[in-house]
């Protein structure tokens, strides 16, 4: 990743609640689950399904459950760590 690219994630995850929002969990937990989130959060279970699909696509986090319809694990992935690693401190 260079670092414009760093910079154009953090301003995409920025720019939505929901997303920081999930990276501030990933950065308290190991792995997470949208109905955790959501709980810990007080956002729909479906808000933050939507912002895992959004980090996901991004290649920010991976499912380390995808055979499962419900209760998915996400990880953070090496560019989500290198992101998070940005946001800290500053937005988190």
């Amino acid at each position: 990743m260079t670092e414009n690219s760093i910079d154009e994630l953090v301003n995409w995850v920025i720019s939505v609640d929901r997303r920081l929002i999930l990276m501030d969990s990933m950065k308290r937990h190991p792995f997470v689950r949208a109905s955790d989130i959501a709980h810990e959060a007080s956002r729909s279970t479906q808000n933050i399904s939507h912002a895992l699909k959004e980090l996901e696509s991004k290649g920010l986090i991976q499912c380390l459950t995808p055979e499962k319809t419900t209760w998915r694990k996400y990880i953070l992935t090496e560019e989500g760590k290198t992101l998070l690693e940005k946001l800290d401190g500053k937005y988190l």
